[in-house]
C-alpha cells in the first residue's frame, strides 16, 4: 500500500471562457451568494483536503488574483494559455513539485465543487491504493471527471510530455496505473460551458435538486 500523501490542490482557471462570454471563474456560486464564485468555492473545497491550493491563471490573472489571495491560495500564471488546458496542467503540477509536494488534487474552475464526502472517498482511495496505482479518477455513471488525484509518478509523466499533448492521451497510455472510483456525485462530470448551462445549473441548485 502506498504511503500517506502530502496533497496540493490545483485549480485550472486559465481558460478564456469564450462560449460563456464572461470568465467562468467569476460566476456566482452558490447562485445567489453574495461575493462567492466558482473559483472561491473550488478553493474552499480543496482547502479542507490539501496543504495548499494553487490556481493557474491566464490572461485573467489580474481579475482573479484578489479572489485567490483572499482565500489563502497561491497563484501561478500560464504565459501562453492559448496552448490549451494541458499547458496549464503542466504549469500547475510543476509548481506542486516546486513546493515539495508528492501528490495533487486537480480540478477545473468551470463547475461547482464536488461534495466533501466525494473528496473524502477519493482521498481514502488514494491513501489505500496499491503501489502501482499513480492516479485516482472519479467516475459517475460511466463518465470520468474531476477532481482527479495524482501521485508523483503521474505528475512527472504529465510534466515531461509535449505541451501539445493532452491528459487523456497520457492516461490512456498508462491506464494500468489508474484506479477509477465510482461516486454518486454528478458534479464530477458536469460541464458548464454556456450561459444556458449555467442558468440550468443555477435553477436546479435554487430549487434544491442539485447537491
Amino acid at each position: 500500500m502506498a504511503g500517506a500523501p502530502s496533497f496540493c490542490g490545483v485549480i485550472l482557471a486559465a481558460g478564456e471562457s469564450s462560449r460563456m462570454g464572461s470568465d467562468k471563474a467569476l460566476l456566482p456560486w452558490p447562485p445567489k451568494a453574495q461575493g462567492q464564485t466558482f473559483l472561491s468555492a473550488a478553493i474552499e473545497s480543496l482547502n479542507d483536503f490539501s496543504d495548499l491550493v494553487i490556481v493557474v491563471a491566464g490572461k485573467n490573472v489580474s481579475n482573479i488574483a484578489p479572489i485567490v489571495y483572499a482565500n489563502a491560495a497561491s497563484l501561478v500564471k500560464n504565459p501562453a494559455p492559448e496552448r490549451g488546458q494541458f499547458s496549464s496542467l503542466q504549469i500547475g503540477l510543476q509548481e506542486v513539485l516546486n513546493r515539495g509536494r508528492d501528490a495533487a488534487i486537480v480540478t477545473l474552475v468551470d463547475r461547482p465543487p464536488v461534495r466533501p464526502s466525494t473528496l473524502q472517498t477519493l482521498c481514502e482511495a488514494f491513501a489505500s491504493r496499491a503501489h502501482d496505482k499513480w492516479s485516482i479518477v472519479p467516475e459517475y455513471r460511466g463518465k470520468h471527471g474531476h477532481p482527479f488525484l495524482v501521485a508523483r509518478e503521474m505528475i512527472h509523466l504529465f510534466c515531461a510530455a509535449p505541451t501539445a499533448g493532452n491528459a487523456a492521451e497520457i492516461e490512456h497510455q498508462h491506464q494500468h496505473h489508474i484506479e477509477y472510483v465510482a461516486v454518486e456525485d454528478p458534479a464530477v462530470s458536469l460541464n458548464v460551458d454556456t450561459p444556458e448551462d449555467y442558468a440550468t445549473l443555477s435553477s436546479s441548485a435554487s430549487t434544491g435538486s442539485k447537491n
